[in-house]
């Protein structure tokens, strides 16, 4: 029997181990990629890290509009599989409470890893292939780039979604999909920095502060996370707002108020801070408050704080103080656009895609991998574990298959931009 022929759209995190995993499986494989390069957004992650995936799993570490096909997926190809993966790729890993890094902290390592199978493999890797146009002739799919026409009984699209400052991640993957009748949930910004109301941002900018942040929906408690808060000329952004951010955007989007509630002083309780206030007061009556709160917060934030307080009589003003450090409050006006964005909600629906094998019901022999599908994951390596259990999963569906089923489109042909 000849060898499958197999192409990946998309030379990403997905569509690099989709291509390995059916290259182990004896297909043969072409990724059409329409950058220079693939793997650049793998270079980016974790902060030039590369958080190849996380230990700990909680249950909003995934989200989606169908999150048992999401834990079905996970646990086809799970994290010890993602492991014993790139442990036989030659990668030694470090742990860090459960989030997982190449040993050399360098995104590098793993993308070079991943390439240097594709090529032991004999992927044909082809860069700057932009698809015009994508045909499905008696059970055989054609893809046409600018230059040349390709064939294959098999296609993953695994082309990433639009979150990044990286040129090419412009989220024509879902223009593809929905050339092909998918539909695609509204996509947005999911790992993102938010922007506040006020004027007074311009003055905290630059300020790092560990707190704890609430966020809170048209007034009902929604998460809190707690962790180094960057303070910006626009608002809040950081890991802890990166975890909120998929929940704000999505409420503001829906014409909802959302708010988050911050307490600055997360070590101690109100009355302990308003007691090192009213000690160092005591201690030294001709400081101001600002220079009393210097001795326990950056200057800038000191500042900002000691005129929100002003208006308070002299004996309230520890008590006041007090009050706007635990309890401040940043209504959120908007979020940054995709270029802050590390991942995006949203994407083509589960509905017509198969649990078991991600392949669409619409169309045989199409599968989908990666940040493309309606799935957005918290910080911490789990887009990545997306990424590669995605990948995984199409991969040896499309390769297990001995015969392909009936398909519901003999003839099919649509235009698509890439």
């Amino acid at each position: 029997m000849a060898a499958k022929e197999i192409i990946v759209i998309g030379g990403g995190a997905s569509g690099l181990m989709a291509a390995v995993t059916a290259a182990r499986r004896g297909a043969r494989v072409t990724i059409l990629e329409h950058q220079p390069a693939c793997g650049k957004k793998i270079l980016a992650t974790g902060n030039g890290r590369c958080n190849l995936t996380n230990l700990q799993k909680e249950p909003d570490s995934y989200r989606s509009h169908a999150p048992k096909t999401v834990e079905k997926v996970l646990r086809r190809f799970s994290v010890e599989d993602t492991l014993d993966f790139f442990s036989d790729l030659g990668l030694y890993i470090r742990n860090k409470n459960g989030w997982i890094y190449p040993y050399s902290q360098q995104a590098r390592t793993v993308l070079q890893l991943l390439l240097g199978e594709v090529s032991r493999l004999g992927v044909k890797l082809k860069t700057e292939a932009a698809i015009q146009k994508i045909q499905k002739v008696r059970g055989k799919w054609k893809l046409t780039t600018d230059t040349e026409t390709y064939q294959a009984d098999a296609v993953i699209l695994a082309a990433g979604s639009k979150a990044s400052n990286l040129p090419g991640a412009d989220g024509s993957g879902y223009a593809l999909a929905e050339s092909l009748g998918h539909r695609i949930y509204p996509v947005l910004p999911a790992l993102v920095p938010l922007v506040g109301e006020g004027d007074y941002f311009r003055q905290w900018e630059g300020i790092r502060m560990d707190a704890r942040i609430s966020l809170h929906v048209n007034g009902n408690f929604v998460k809190q996370e707690s962790g180094e808060l960057q303070l910006t000329g626009y608002g809040v952004s950081g890991i802890p707002i990166f975890q909120l951010s998929r929940y704000a955007v999505e409420g503001i989007s829906q014409k909802k108020r959302a708010e988050l509630r911050i307490d600055f002083f997360p070590d101690g309780s109100e009355r302990k801070l308003e007691h090192l206030l009213q000690t160092g007061k005591s201690r030294f009556p001709r400081k101001t408050w600002e220079e009393i709160l210097s001795g326990i917060f950056p200057e800038k934030f000191s500042r900002i704080v000691a005129r929100r307080s002003k208006k308070a009589r002299e004996e309230e003003q520890p008590r006041r103080i007090a009050q706007n450090i635990k309890h401040w409050k940043v209504s959120i006006r908007g979020w940054q656009d995709y270029t802050y964005a590390q991942v995006c909600m949203g994407g083509v629906d589960f509905g017509q895609v198969d649990a078991d094998t991600l392949e669409s019901r619409l169309h045989a022999g199409f599968y989908f991998a990666g940040e493309i599908l309606d799935v957005d994951g918290a910080c911490g390596g789990y887009n990545l574990q997306w990424a590669w259990s995605s990948g995984a999963v199409a991969a040896m569906a499309c390769t297990d298959r001995k015969e392909e089923r009936k398909p519901y489109d003999t003839n099919f042909t649509t235009a698509a931009s890439n």
